[in-house]
């Protein structure tokens, strides 16, 4: 088949594709064709595609899942423009949590805890059961049988990786922030809140000492420096 019909058309189909394909996937579209192009063709084909697209405002990337065409990161702001919802909010503790996952898996959720200091919401982990970042790989053979879990092929497309070995060392990240370019914490809400809160419970000594054993009551907390009790889900980002 001749090279740019084929370019063409391994283009067209990616961009009406709703999720990454691989060479195996492209490879069977042309199953029922006469001129049927290789695997070694389709490889140069879309390696010829990557090299066309680096001056356009989108690429052509190969994630865990396959290839797929997508915005570049350089023009987001421009293209969310277009969407009014709200970007989705995760935690520091979720994201604490994902990362334990995604560099020391297999690892059950005691041992997550035994590492944060704090137990572990289980509606994080529904959330990134949810969110097809985590899977279950199987269950440690100790009493109880606690569930071992590890990152997915979702979570590596999500943050544009091909691999767990694309991941930033442990050594190179010196913040939760710098996890992803696009994580922001939202410090101002927060403080707002917190002292919306602060000033509400000093008016109210009821409501303060409600408060207090709620958090005494709540396995999801820890201490601050102060030995104030903070909710460990109350800094958020976006993502």
């Amino acid at each position: 088949m001749e090279i740019n019909k084929l370019k063409n058309i391994l283009e067209a189909v990616l961009l009406a594709a709703d999720r990454p394909l691989t060479v195996n996937h492209l490879e069977i579209l042309f199953e029922l064709d006469e001129e049927r192009p290789t695997r070694d063709e389709i490889r140069k084909a879309l390696h010829e595609m990557a090299e066309e697209y680096e001056t356009r405002g989108f690429e052509l990337k190969q994630v865990a899942s396959g290839y797929r065409l997508q915005v570049r990161q350089d023009y987001s702001l421009w293209v969310g423009r277009l969407w009014e919802e709200k970007p989705a909010r995760y935690t520091r503790a979720l994201l604490e949590t994902m990362a334990l996952i995604a560099y020391r898996q297999p690892i059950t959720r005691g041992e997550i805890e035994e590492v944060r200091g704090v137990s572990v919401s289980s509606n994080i982990i529904r959330t990134l059961l949810e969110r097809d970042w985590i899977k279950v790989l199987g269950h440690k053979d100790v009493p109880g049988k606690p569930a071992l879990y590890g990152s997915t092929r979702g979570f590596l497309d999500y943050f544009n990786l091909s691999s767990l070995d694309q991941l930033p060392t442990l050594a190179e990240i010196k913040d939760l922030d710098k996890i992803h370019p696009e994580l922001e914490l939202d410090e101002d809400a927060n403080q707002a809140g917190e002292e919306s809160a602060d000033q509400g419970n000093a008016e109210n000594p009821a409501a303060r000492e409600q408060h207090k054993q709620a958090s005494d009551d709540d396995p999801d907390t820890e201490a601050n420096d102060s030995g104030e009790l903070m909710d460990e889900e109350d800094q958020v980002f976006i993502v």
